[in-house]
């Protein structure tokens, strides 16, 4: 059965308001500012709570994977708010293209939005793969330039929030030096002030500077990894406030960063001609863009270990990780990137380790849950917890799992320093 829906066209950028989900809260906030520089006015839906999970329940099978279901409620509750002009509303969902069922979410959500009595609601596709072709967001160079700029700069503040909070001597004051960070981004985006690379660089410092300069107490504590489904990962709502919660339990946190996916994306361009077969121009095309987003990473986890702070290695580096584990052609959904970032938790000290994953994500249980023995076998110090996240999930259920991997976590911590 066709589904009628309004398609979303060029024009509409200058006249509707655009919701994209508040996935990665610090990284999006980022993006956000670059895209109404270039006169998009987007608005990050900010709505939570169990409300938001039920109604996607109304509108989405409950076989299907979560991450959909939240996000389909919280656009429907969105709308429902009276919060904004129906008629000049739309709607943003990102479409990777590959065989995750990510790709398939826009249909689900014109079909969530015809039920509902939101039809006129036009949907438009982020993708760079050439999908929903009359529907899709209008990229520039100039849009994709300041967007990967946005990321780099979020994921920067992002990483240095996690080090220097669980430790700040003046509670709250590395949340309000990243509220600052926001309104400066803003102010660089519209003066198209943020992409030159020796600019970035400039930029990676100064930023890194002001999060060295915030007054700390440095107290041993347990160093805690999330890995897992891109958006349970990083969002509060999917992952019930994970963040939050590790946090009050006297926890560092480290969640890798946005752009490590969006490299992760750009390699397998690469390594489908590699395995496959294909046109040699989209390898060496996806080899040059990655050489250039690597550089740029390396260069920003140069300047962070200047500071004293943690950073990751190189992009190539993370590739190798899962040699022996998982091979490069796993690739649906996180797929070896999740695999890889877990390894690289465990010997740059993040041992314990949570593996957030959505009900209904086989792809994932698989690169996470299926090689956790064998990351084991290679790393007995390896603490990881895998946590199943889904509308009848439990949350104290699923805190309590992870209490008892702090509580090992403690212990050897303890042992470590006796």
């Amino acid at each position: 059965m066709s589904i009628e829906t309004a398609k979303f066209t060029a024009d509409m950028i200058q006249t509707h308001t655009i919701l994209i989900p508040n996935m990665a809260p610090v990284q999006f906030a980022v993006l956000k500012a670059a895209l109404r520089s270039e006169g998009v006015h987007v608005e990050m839906m900010d709505n939570t709570g169990s409300e938001v999970a039920q109604l996607g329940l109304r509108y989405v099978h409950n076989d299907t994977c979560y991450p959909a279901l939240l996000i389909i409620g919280q656009y429907i509750d969105a709308l429902n708010s009276g919060k904004y002009d129906l008629e000049h509303t739309a709607l943003l969902i990102t479409q990777t293209g590959g065989g995750c069922r990510a790709s398939n979410y826009i249909m689900l959500l014109r079909k969530a939005l015809a039920n509902s009595g939101y039809g006129n609601i036009p949907v438009v596709s982020f993708n760079t793969s050439g999908l929903e072709k009359d529907s899709a967001f209008p990229l520039s160079y100039t849009l994709l330039e300041k967007m990967a700029a946005a990321l780099f700069y979020g994921d920067e503040v992002f990483a240095l929030r996690n080090q220097v909070k669980p430790y700040e001597v003046t509670p709250g004051e590395t949340d309000r030096l990243c509220e600052r960070w926001y309104t400066t981004f803003d102010a660089w985006f519209h003066d198209h002030n943020f992409y030159n690379p020796m600019k970035l660089k400039k930029h990676f410092r100064a930023i890194a500077e002001s999060f060295a300069a915030i007054p700390v107490h440095k107290t041993e504590k347990v160093k805690v990894g999330v890995v897992g489904e891109i958006y349970v990962k990083y969002s509060p709502l999917g992952n019930n406030d994970l963040i939050a919660f590790l946090e009050s339990q006297d926890c560092e946190v480290n969640l890798p960063g946005v752009m490590g996916f969006v490299e992760y994306c750009i390699a397998n361009y690469s390594l489908d001609v590699s395995f496959y077969g294909g046109k040699k121009l989209i390898r060496v095309g996806a080899d040059s863009l990655l050489r250039l987003l690597s550089r740029i990473g390396e260069a920003q986890s140069s300047v962070l270990r200047s500071y004293g702070f943690y950073a990751p290695g190189p992009f190539r580096e993370l590739m190798k990780k899962p040699d022996g584990i998982i091979h490069l052609g796993a690739k649906m959904g996180e797929g070896w990137l999740l695999t890889a970032e877990m390894v690289e938790l465990i010997e740059d000290g993040y041992a314990n380790i949570v593996c957030a994953q959505p009900f209904g994500c086989l792809p994932n249980h698989i690169a996470g849950k299926g090689v956790i023995n064998k990351i084991r076998e290679r790393y007995p110090n390896a603490n990881i917890t895998p946590v199943d996240y889904d509308p009848s999930a439990s949350r104290v259920n699923q805190e309590n799992r992870i209490k008892l991997m702090l509580a090992v976590g403690r212990e050897h911590l303890n042992s470590t320093n006796s």
